[in-house]
């Protein structure tokens, strides 16, 4: 069988805005990497979509990828909404402009040209890694209330 990446991701926020954290565990061939980060000020789904573009970045992008994710938001836009939105000028189909522009059209471009297939995991069942990149994301937000570290432009890298 082909190498491929397994990726949990995982956004969260401490108030919706407030401070948040995002974590995303890359296992490739059995060797993992955990990436986790923070910002003082931010969104729920800001946190989630940063969790999977930070994993895009760190993985080969010739590597097939499984993401899960327990966000629709962000399984939905990559695989659904994303092309209405472009074909669209970056409006949803009510007019409004597309909320986190700016972070679809970060992943748009480094979705181009990879096999990535997006799972939804249900948040809060006992999915271990689900879980624990919950636990990680959550940690991270509550750092960035206490005014520890990064913002989401650099990510600190930590062995969970």
């Amino acid at each position: 069988m082909t190498n491929q990446a397994i990726i949990f991701t995982d956004g969260a926020c401490l108030g919706n805005p407030g401070p948040g954290g995002y974590a995303a565990v890359i296992t490739i061939a059995g060797e993992e990497q955990t990436i986790v980060g923070r910002d003082p000020s931010t969104t729920n789904n800001k946190m989630e979509m940063t969790a999977a573009i930070k994993a895009l970045e760190a993985v080969s992008q010739d590597l097939p990828m499984v993401i899960h994710s327990d966000n629709q938001y962000v399984i939905k836009g990559a695989t659904e909404w994303l092309r209405g939105w472009k074909a669209k000028g970056w409006r949803k189909a009510d007019g409004k402009p597309v909320m986190n522009q700016d972070l679809w059209q970060q992943m748009d471009v480094l979705m181009v040209g990879r096999q990535i297939t997006w799972k939804w995991v249900k948040g809060h069942a006992g999915h271990p890694e689900n879980e624990r990149v919950d636990r990680l994301a959550n940690w991270e937000a509550v750092r960035a209330a206490a005014g520890v570290g990064t913002d989401v432009k650099g990510s600190d890298t930590a062995i969970a």
